[in-house]
């Protein structure tokens, strides 16, 4: 049975053995799902549904409407509802389009299961209100580092000081932002977040921007771009040191001037949005290498703030714990989760690579998983610590101890970029499709 509290997905594809595929794997994550086998069935179904998500193929020949079509109609009716693209004739130009008429991510055909349950849910978390009723968004911690953040937050959150937030992937600095915006006077105005690593090269002005109807192909409508959506509130961007020097430069004017000019405009607009930027780069170091702007690095950090990895806070491990297994409690309608004290020794001696996101993945877990007995330490899935995998160094060969390293190496980078191979294949410097065959060889599960 399907927990009401779920979220609820509608899948449109006109063959049924996607659909049912589908519909499964969905179902087991915890989702509600919706099914429809043409654009015209879809458009329907969202008249009797509330959906939090759609996932929409673009070529359905037996239908009246095709899905860039049918996207074009549920942006018109359902502004907010997230929409991702899939496609088995995925191209360049679908992909361009598609985003350009307000999808929320392209996923080509044959369908790699954990990028398209990433991209459903960062779907869904993008359309979420900013600051939950629930608490979800709520800093948890208090620990020295913690408090100190706190403090900070409240010092600089009503002003209207730009801020950098340093943090590797995973440490919560969108949740810092959050703080900030609500601590700031623009608190009942939007806060409107863009992740600047996941917006394609080619997309990112007009998503920053805006454009006119007909400024390009498939610009079938005018859009407000983030800057005029966050007009008044907050614009956080994340992942700024992700952003072209092209785009470097748009956004540095932007800032300069309090003004945006729309693809295919020729008149600016004045906005009035407070910048929050973050990053898990060492921008002191793009700039040396020429990969990021001096410049734009001074507008963009007069307020440094820094969110700090889960392995310098370990003792927040228990109240994070409860955090999440409420969280996830509530959503899937199991028994609130319990540890043993032999089990959060064990989560406090692990390194945390991935961070919070990955203690928050792995509660989720537990909770999905987990009986109705407290857990041991037996019970949780985390590999061993480097310093205790290579203390003993009873290795029995050159082979089986490269092949340690290379099992270790690979599964903190995927921890590190929360599964996504793509990103973790170009971390570490090799072809995505070589990647998989070492995670498949190395015996490495993409739920670890």
């Amino acid at each position: 049975m399907v927990n009401a509290m779920a979220e609820t997905i509608l899948i449109v594809d006109d063959e049924r053995g996607i659909r049912e595929s589908l519909r499964g794997v969905l179902e087991d994550e915890g989702f509600a799902v919706e099914k429809a086998e043409s654009g015209d069935a879809a458009l329907r179904r969202l008249a009797d549904v509330e959906a939090d998500c759609v996932l929409l193929d673009i070529y359905m020949p037996n239908s009246q409407l095709d899905g860039l079509a049918t996207l074009e109609r549920i942006r018109q009716a359902y502004p907010r509802l997230p929409v991702v693209m899939i496609s088995g004739h995925g191209t360049i130009d679908a992909a361009v389009r598609a985003i350009r008429l307000g999808a929320s991510d392209f996923i080509e055909k044959p369908l790699n299961i954990e990028r398209t349950l990433q991209a459903i849910r960062h779907a869904i978390l993008t359309r979420r209100p900013a600051l939950a009723p629930d608490g979800d968004s709520r800093i948890v911690g208090d620990s020295v580092p913690m408090r100190a953040l706190r403090q900070q937050i409240a010092l600089t959150g009503p002003t209207d000081g730009r801020v950098l937030i340093y943090g590797e992937s995973g440490t919560g600095k969108e949740l810092v932002a959050l703080a900030l915006h609500a601590a700031s006077k623009r608190a009942s105005r939007p806060f409107v977040a863009v992740n600047c690593a996941a917006v394609p090269e080619d997309l990112i002005e007009s998503e920053l921007f805006g454009h006119l109807k007909g400024a390009f192909t498939g610009a079938t409508d005018s859009r407000r771009g983030k800057f005029e959506q966050a007009d008044g509130g907050t614009l956080f961007l994340d992942e700024v040191g992700d952003m072209s020097l092209r785009m470097q430069a748009k956004l540095l004017r932007a800032l300069e001037t309090g003004t945006i000019e729309p693809v295919g405009g020729n008149g600016e607009r004045q906005v009035d949005a407070r910048i929050i930027a973050a990053t898990n780069k060492r921008l002191d170091e793009a700039i040396e290498r020429g990969q990021f702007r001096a410049d734009l690095f001074y507008r963009l950090n007069v307020v440094p703030f820094q969110a700090p990895p889960l392995r310098e806070r370990l003792e927040d491990i228990p109240a994070l714990v409860a955090h999440f297994a409420q969280q996830f409690s509530q959503q899937y309608g199991r028994p609130r989760l319990s540890l043993t004290e032999d089990a959060y020794e064990k989560l406090r001696r692990h390194d945390w690579p991935g961070n919070v996101r990955e203690l928050r993945n792995l509660v989720e877990r537990l909770v999905i998983t987990g009986g109705d007995s407290p857990i041991a330490a037996e019970q949780i899935p985390l590999e061993p610590a480097p310093s205790s995998v290579w203390a003993s160094f009873q290795f029995g060969s050159l082979r089986e101890g490269s092949k340690a390293f290379e099992r270790e190496l690979v599964r903190r980078k995927l921890a590190e970029f929360d599964g996504n191979v793509t990103q973790a294949a170009e971390a570490l410097g090799i072809d995505r499709s070589y990647l998989y065959r070492r995670i498949k060889a190395l015996g490495i599960s993409l739920r670890d």
